[in-house]
């Protein structure tokens, strides 16, 4: 009598189990055999297996052969698409058969640091595969082979023939047709990742959902778009949280003890860490200021988990809704947080002063100190002005006061240095309790916020002027000098406004800075500042001294921030070793990278900051996108050849005016003077111009906002002669509807 003949469900796991097991696949015959089937039971079997091949369910062999399709040989390629929570790397297979789940792969991150060069996010890869359970791998690299598939974050929407992905980034086109069986069920308003498939010809663009992160309609949302967009990473390994919470705070053993004096800590009032301290005496010859730093190099050593975390971040991001730390909360937040009232180690300077504000000498070393108050911005300006609230009030006379004494005398040397003197307002972005913009605002910048930046920055020069004294490699934070094209196109833009920048001189902030005074006192500071900011290089971080520009100094490393900046770490490590401090000091394997190091940073960093900037659009977008029709005051911010950037005053926002929606004019680009010129009427609309705009459009998730310009061009003169070069001009019709325009990430501020 023939046995039960078997379900689907049944075979489909025979063949699993045998794949699992290291047989590959299996033969119709072998599963006829193991179930016991004979005579018409194998021609059912041949229809069924047929059935479940045309159904995706199981994939054909060779001859007579069947397979899982979502099994996969034991060498594949795959497609590296995320990291977990241990920092080991989330792979999938390059391709898999529709309508199958696609398996599970985890590389570990050990094993993707053997191969060079060293294997990421985004990148493919030939792997050789071992089964850990049902779908489940383990992957050891062979190779690298390239980048992946084109992967696009998008929001995802059904409709009948499957769904769609309309990409958030401003750069992406068309949306993304999702078919059934590729949208590992996703819902509609889900933030996806998408992966295009390779498709040919015309036709639009079809991809499948790899990974669901949130649903769109979150105000979060708008920070999780630019943390992926950026790959900046999240959550932090479980080996790391564990060395965090494990760590101790070290004893007086080799440190000074600066518990008995009053160093407080100066922060804006919603600080959740507090890394640098200050203190100022009189002295007879003139001042001693001590700046104490938290001892981060004391918790996070060379090559451990935190430092290897770390170095992988590069710095904290700072979001409107939150911060994703370079440490763990720990430490950040906690050990190396200089608590009020509470014992914290910290790697300290002191440094003399002379009456004049010349530093006459520094030491560097360790120690433990207790900060004796933590004030806002606000209090300290407060208290310094005669005006102490009652927390404040008892320390007027033995630290506030002081420590105002101190940089009125340091001040002195800082003007004489003539550093650029560039300030760009800045806005802070407010959000209720749910995570919503319930407002913009400027931030008020006192002399308080003047004082720390000058006392960090003469301990920053400090701790590069002793690693070199020490003979050791260091990472400077560089500015460097703007190049001679840029400043030539300077010259001849400011020229246009009657203002004069030599030629053929070598540039010093002192330059620029008599031309900004003669600006402010003109009412055109705003658009000069602009033109400056755009003349000048990017800081960036490098072994390779190049002195910094903008604050008008032959050497410059970063030092005060070690909590947030690896940089910071590195110099510690470097002092530590320059002034034998003990342990955490800089490492041979350390010395060997540094500048790999510095390079890897720098890219984080502006990383980091594009991260940032998108969020702030996308956050602004969405507090505008109720206000489409009204009316705003704002100043153009860019002019191109396709139309103008105008941020807006109140709010900073950034939106677009299409060229060929100014009217039925033709209008000239000029680059280097930042304007449009009219081809008929010689009108003008230029880089700082005042302007009123309407509001007409907004995409939140793309932060893009639309404009309709109000204002006139300013008159000029009529251009001679009226041809159009193509790529020069552009046709704008009167009353014709405006081409949807892009915002643009615009950087409203450089990194010191």
């Amino acid at each position: 009598m023939a046995r039960r003949f078997p379900s689907r469900d049944e075979i489909l796991s025979f063949i699993r189990d045998g794949e699992e097991s290291g047989k590959g696949t299996v033969t119709r015959r072998e599963i006829a055999r193991a179930f016991g089937l004979k005579g018409e039971q194998r021609t059912r079997l041949r229809t069924l297996l047929k059935q479940m091949a045309e159904d995706g369910v199981l994939a054909k062999g060779r001859g007579k052969r069947v397979s899982d399709p979502s099994a996969l040989p034991s060498v594949t390629i795959i497609d590296i698409l995320s990291t977990d929570e241990n920092g080991d790397l989330i792979a999938a297979p390059a391709s898999w058969p529709k309508d199958a789940t696609p398996p599970s792969i985890l590389m570990s991150d050990r094993d993707a640091g053997k191969i060079k060069p060293v294997i990421g996010v985004g990148d493919r890869v030939l792997a050789r595969l071992s089964s850990n359970g049902k779908n489940r791998y383990n992957a050891v690299p062979i190779k690298q082979i390239g980048k992946g598939a084109e992967r696009v974050l998008g929001v995802y929407r059904k409709n009948r023939q499957g769904g769609m992905v309309t990409p958030v980034s401003r750069k992406e086109g068309r949306d993304l047709v999702i078919e059934r069986g590729d949208d590992m069920k996703a819902k509609t308003d889900d933030l996806v990742w998408a992966e295009v498939k390779n498709t040919r010809g015309y036709g639009p663009r079809r991809a499948r959902i790899r990974e669901i992160i949130a649903n769109v309609n979150d105000p979060a949302s708008y920070s999780l778009i630019a943390i992926a967009n950026h790959d900046i990473r999240m959550e932090f390994p479980d080996k790391v949280l564990a060395e965090a919470q494990s760590a101790g705070l070290p004893d007086m053993k080799g440190r000074e003890d600066l518990r008995p004096l009053p160093l407080l800590t100066i922060d804006p009032h919603d600080a959740k860490d507090h890394d640098d301290a200050v203190f100022a005496e009189k002295t007879d010859k003139g001042w001693r200021v001590i700046v104490a730093i938290a001892d981060v190099s004391w918790f996070v050593r060379p090559g451990s988990a935190l430092d290897r975390e770390a170095l992988k971040r590069g710095n904290s991001t700072y979001l409107p809704d939150q911060v994703v730390p370079m440490l763990p909360e720990r430490l950040s937040n906690d050990l190396c947080s200089l608590k009020e009232n509470v014992e914290r180690p910290v790697l300290a300077v002191d440094m003399q002063f002379n009456a004049r504000g010349v530093k006459t000498g520094h030491k560097f070393y360790r120690a433990i100190m207790k900060s004796a108050i933590r004030l806002s911005y606000e209090e300290a300006q407060a208290g310094a002005e005669g005006n102490p609230n009652q927390r404040t009030k008892p320390y007027v006379d033995s630290i506030i006061k002081p420590l105002w004494a101190a940089y009125k005398a340091v001040n002195k040397a800082r003007e004489a240095r003539a550093p650029l003197d560039l300030e760009l307002p800045e806005r802070k972005i407010i959000l209720d309790d749910k995570g919503r913009v319930k407002g913009v605002k400027l931030k008020e910048r006192f002399e308080a916020h003047k004082l720390i930046e000058e006392f960090m920055i003469q301990a920053n020069v400090a701790a590069a002027e002793t690693i070199e004294q020490g003979h050791l490699p260091l990472i400077y934070r560089v500015h460097d000098q703007p190049d001679e094209e840029r400043v030539e196109a300077l010259a001849d833009y400011l020229a246009q406004m009657d203002y004069s920048l030599p030629k053929g001189q070598v540039l010093r902030p002192r330059n620029l800075n008599q031309i900004l005074q003669k600006a402010r006192e003109r009412g055109d500071d705003h658009i000069v500042s602009q033109v400056i900011l755009r003349a000048q290089s990017q800081a960036v971080y490098d072994t390779k001294n190049l002195g910094h520009f903008g604050l008008n100094l032959p050497r410059y490393a970063h030092f005060t921030s070690p909590i947030r900046r690896y940089a910071d770490l590195t110099v510690h490590r470097a002092l530590v070793a320059a002034r034998n401090l003990g342990a955490g000091a800089q490492t041979e394997r350390e010395t060997s990278h540094l500048q790999k190091i510095a390079e890897s940073i720098s890219d984080l960093e502006r990383q980091s900051m594009a991260a940032e900037r998108e969020s702030v659009d996308r956050f602004l977008a969405a507090f505008l996108s109720d206000k489409i029709g009204g009316e705003f005051a704002g100043r153009i911010a860019g002019v191109t050849a396709a139309g103008l950037f105008v941020q807006l005053d109140e709010t900073g926002a950034d939106g677009f005016v299409p060229v060929r929606s100014l009217g039925s004019e033709y209008f000239s680009y000029e680059q280097a003077h930042h304007r449009l010129i009219g081809q008929t009427t010689g009108g003008i609309y230029h880089l700082g111009q005042k302007v009123s705009v309407k509001l007409l459009e907004v995409k939140p998730l793309q932060g893009g906002l639309l404009f309709e310009l109000l204002s006139e061009a300013e008159p000029g003169k009529k251009p001679s002669g009226t041809s159009r070069r193509p790529g020069n001009h552009r046709d704008r019709r009167r009353g014709g509807q405006p081409k949807k325009g892009k915002a643009r990430k615009t950087g409203k501020h450089k990194r010191r």
